[in-house]
């Protein structure tokens, strides 16, 4: 297994994310939008350098969404802990997670072969919770209120739970064909 740029990035994304939290924890909001920023440009940077230069492959296949759900989860935990988010929409995002996880371990133990490709409705739903949580960071760092927030919280805990939903209908199809 040979280390390539793409899975570097994912790496990078990991270890940004405690730092993201202990700037959050300690209210330094402009280093936490940076550590955000850099974290989510990695996201996008390690997909596309993975196409452009053929170097996908099967660790970064799952280290790539740990990454996302690490960083977006101690991101939505964080904001809601400091009540700078609704606490409502943090739940619908860890809830989507646990679940996903719930469901590959039950493939897993039910001897389910399947591939870890997500679907482009959980990449949509990758982006506007990064992008819901970096509008939260720069609302924070300019220190005005957006009335906007809210329709996006709304937008965001939709999509989540239509990509949720997608998901428990594709796992519960692959654990059907098992049975028959």
């Amino acid at each position: 297994m040979s280390i390539t740029l793409p899975n570097i990035l994912t790496v990078l994304r990991i270890l940004l994310t405690p730092l993201f939290a202990i700037f959050m924890i300690r209210h330094m909001f402009d280093y936490a939008l940076l550590a955000f920023l850099v974290a989510g440009i990695s996201d996008g940077l390690d997909g596309l350098l993975a196409r452009v230069f053929h170097q996908k492959s099967t660790l970064g296949a799952y280290l790539d969404p740990i990454a996302d759900k690490l960083l977006l989860s101690t991101a939505f935990i964080t904001l809601a802990i400091q009540r700078l988010i609704p606490s409502w929409i943090t739940v619908v995002v860890i809830t989507r997670d646990i679940l996903i996880l719930f469901g590959i371990a039950l493939l897993f133990m039910n001897d389910r072969k399947f591939e870890i490709k997500p679907s482009l409705l959980s990449k949509v739903t990758t982006v506007f919770q990064l992008s819901t949580v970096f509008l939260v960071l720069v609302t924070l760092h300019l220190r005005e209120i957006d009335p906007f927030m809210i329709y996006m919280y709304w937008i965001t805990a939709g999509i989540t739970i239509l990509s949720g939903l997608q998901y428990m209908y594709k796992g519960l199809n692959i654990l059907d064909e098992g049975y028959r």
